[in-house]
C-alpha cells in the first residue's frame, strides 16, 4: 500500500533536489567573473595553466571518491576517440583563455552575450554539419539573431569578436563532446589530462623566467590559484546531478540563468557602459531567445500530447482485441445451463428436512 504514494513524493523530492543542483550549476557559471580579478595579479595565460592543472588534480581525487575508472582502457584503445578528447581539450582551452581575458580586461558584458547567442551557434551547427531541418520559428529566430550581430556591430564599432569566439568554440566543444561518448566527470577528466602537461610546463617556464605569481605573491594568492579546480569541477559535477534529475526543457531554460547574472554583473558591478546601440542589440538577441525557447516548449508539448494519444489509441486497439478474442458462446451452451433439469411425473419435489435449504 505504502510503495504506490512514495513513489510520486519520491519523484518530487528529487525534481527539487535536481532544481537545486541546476541553480547551484548555473549560478556558479553566473558569479564566476567575481572569481577572476581577485586572481591579479596573474595573468590570464597564468590563471588558465593553474586552472587546467587544479582541474586535474579535482578531477582524480572525485574519481578516487567515485571509484570511476573502467572508462579509461576502453578509451586508451580508440585513437579516434582520443583525438575527440584533444580537440575538446583544445576547443575549451581557447573558451577558457578568452573568458578569463575578458573578463579581467572590462569586457563582462560582451562575454556574456557569447553565451546568450551559443544557442543560436548550435542551431547554425546543425544545419550546416548535421544537415538538421529548422522549424519556421527557428529560422525567424536565426534571423533576428544575425540582425543583432549587425546591430552590436554598430554599438562597439567593430565585430564582437569575444562573444563570437566564446560562443563558436564553446558550441564546438559542445559538438565534438556528443561523438566522444563520456559522461560529464569523465570526459572532463580526459580533456585535463590533455592539457595537464602542456599547462605544467608552461607554469614551470614562467616559474623559470621569474614571471610567475604562484610562488612569489602571498600564501592566500597561491590558494586562490590553486582553487582554479575546485571553481572549475564544483558546477560541472552539480549540473551532472541536475541533468540526471530534470527534463530537457528544464535544463534548457536553465541555461539562461549563467549569462543573465554576468550580465547584471557588467552592468551593475563593473559598471560597464551600454550605450542605445547595445541595449537594442540585446534586446533583439534576447527576442531571439524567446522564440527559441516558445518554439522548443510548444514542440515538447505537441510531442507529449502525441504520446498520450498514441498511448490511449493503443490501449483501445489492445481493448478491442481482447473483445474479438472472447470465446463465443452458443445456443447449447446457454440450453446446458440455462434451466435446472426437470423432475420426473410423480417425483415428490418438496425440500427435505433433513438437507439444508
Amino acid at each position: 500500500m505504502g510503495s504506490s504514494g512514495d513513489a510520486p513524493a519520491k519523484s518530487a523530492s528529487e525534481a527539487r533536489l535536481g532544481l537545486l543542483y541546476g541553480f547551484a550549476a548555473y549560478g556558479s557559471w553566473g558569479v564566476i567573473p567575481l572569481f577572476w580579478p581577485l586572481l591579479e595579479p596573474a595573468s590570464p595565460a597564468e590563471i588558465l595553466a593553474n586552472r587546467m592543472v587544479w582541474s586535474l588534480v579535482a578531477c582524480v581525487l572525485l574519481l578516487l571518491v567515485l571509484r570511476r575508472w573502467s572508462w579509461i582502457r576502453p578509451l586508451l584503445r580508440e585513437p579516434r576517440r582520443l583525438a575527440l578528447v584533444t580537440g575538446a581539450a583544445a576547443t575549451i582551452t581557447v573558451n577558457w583563455f578568452v573568458y578569463i581575458w575578458s573578463v579581467n580586461s572590462g569586457h563582462v558584458v560582451e562575454a556574456a552575450l557569447g553565451y546568450f547567442i551559443n544557442p543560436l551557434v548550435s542551431i547554425a551547427f546543425g544545419v550546416l554539419l548535421l544537415r538538421e531541418r529548422l522549424r519556421a520559428l527557428q529560422w525567424v529566430a536565426v534571423a533576428v539573431g544575425t540582425a543583432a550581430v549587425v546591430v552590436l556591430t554598430v554599438g562597439y564599432g567593430r565585430l564582437p569578436w569575444i562573444a563570437l569566439v566564446l560562443a563558436f568554440s564553446f558550441g564546438t566543444y559542445g559538438l565534438i563532446k556528443k561523438r566522444i561518448g563520456l559522461e560529464g566527470i569523465e570526459s572532463f577528466a580526459a580533456e585535463t589530462t590533455v592539457q595537464f602537461l602542456p599547462a605544467l610546463g608552461f607554469m614551470l617556464l614562467l616559474g623559470a623566467r621569474g614571471d610567475a605569481t604562484f610562488h612569489t605573491e602571498s600564501l592566500g594568492h597561491a590558494l586562490l590559484l590553486a582553487s582554479c579546480g575546485v571553481v572549475t569541477a564544483f558546477p560541472l559535477i552539480c549540473f551532472g546531478a541536475a541533468a540526471v534529475r530534470l527534463p530537457l526543457s528544464t535544463i534548457g531554460l536553465m541555461q539562461y540563468l549563467a549569462p543573465t547574472l554576468q550580465f547584471l554583473l557588467g552592468v551593475l558591478y563593473f559598471r560597464e557602459s551600454m550605450p542605445a546601440e547595445r541595449w537594442a542589440g540585446f534586446l533583439l538577441v534576447w527576442l531571439a531567445l524567446a522564440l527559441l525557447t516558445y518554439d522548443a516548449l510548444h514542440t515538447a508539448r505537441r510531442g507529449r500530447l502525441a504520446l498520450r494519444r498514441a498511448a490511449a489509441e493503443a490501449k483501445a486497439r489492445a481493448a478491442a482485441e481482447a473483445l474479438v478474442a472472447e470465446p463465443v458462446v452458443t445456443a447449447a451452451d446457454t440450453a446446458d445451463t440455462a434451466d435446472p433439469p426437470r423432475a420426473a411425473p410423480g417425483t415428490n419435489t418438496a425440500p427435505d428436512p433433513a438437507r439444508p435449504a
